[in-house]
């Protein structure tokens, strides 16, 4: 039998083997392990509720979006007088579907925060692209949908979904007045535009001493904005191209 003292620490350490602890006792892990514990338990509750993203997946999301705004040297983009509400340009034409169906991905996701939304749809009043080049640039090219919040200029599509599943769309939104009520208007059913009261959507208007000219109140579509949602204090906008 070999002494104590003439054993090998490995082979000593194959004889005593230390147990490892079952469990993260250092303290830096305490607050993980109770998120954890909570994310568990909100599935042992409500096994029906659809899961949400794992904690550490929202907070890669948001340092990723927060990264790419932070290396980004170009000056942001500004709409003037729309502090207080969101303003969206879209097409609801099915033309290209991938746009489309951004479109309405993105008008769905603001519409759950019950917050003043413009929704400026270019297909129904051409005046908004002539806004768009003047914000963007005449010869700059872009992809619907636009989204500015509080007057800023925060993306696209992909930008809104991104800050929508890591929580930072909520924050931003946060600031904004509440809508009371509906978010549907029950004069124009949600498309933000009805006819003109004037020419009838004709976008002609006659009299006997000029004949025909084109109606001054409306777009070349016969529409007008909608007087019940439209967001007040808007007015068409003409901006120097850049």
């Amino acid at each position: 039998m070999i002494p104590q003292w003439l054993r090998s620490p490995s082979r000593a350490a194959a004889t005593n083997p230390t147990k490892s602890p079952s469990h993260f006792s250092f303290s830096s892990f305490k607050d993980i392990d109770a998120i954890l514990k909570e994310e568990e338990e909100q599935q042992v509750l409500y096994p029906q509720s659809p899961k949400r993203p794992s904690i550490f997946h929202r907070v890669k999301l948001s340092t990723t979006v927060l990264r790419a705004w932070s290396s980004s040297n170009r000056r942001p983009l500004t709409l003037p007088n729309a502090d207080q509400r969101v303003v969206v340009y879209l097409t609801s034409l099915r033309v290209v579907r991938k746009t489309f169906e951004d479109c309405k991905t993105v008008r769905s996701i603001l519409r759950g925060f019950n917050v003043p939304i413009d929704e400026r749809d270019v297909s129904l009043d051409s005046s908004f692209l002539d806004e768009l080049q003047g914000i963007i640039g005449r010869n700059k090219s872009f992809t619907l949908p636009l989204v500015f919040i509080g007057g800023t200029y925060i993306g696209g599509a992909e930008e809104v979904k991104r800050l929508h599943e890591c929580g930072e769309l909520k924050k931003m939104i946060g600031g904004l007045p509440s809508v009371v009520g509906s978010s549907v208007c029950n004069l124009c059913e949600g498309l933000r535009f009805i006819l003109c009261p004037q020419c009838n959507g004709s976008h002609k208007i006659y009299s006997e001493k000029t004949g025909f000219r084109s109606c001054a109140d409306c777009n070349t579509n016969g529409l007008v904005r909608c007087p019940s949602c439209n967001p007040s204090g808007h007015r068409r906008i003409s901006y120097p191209f850049s």
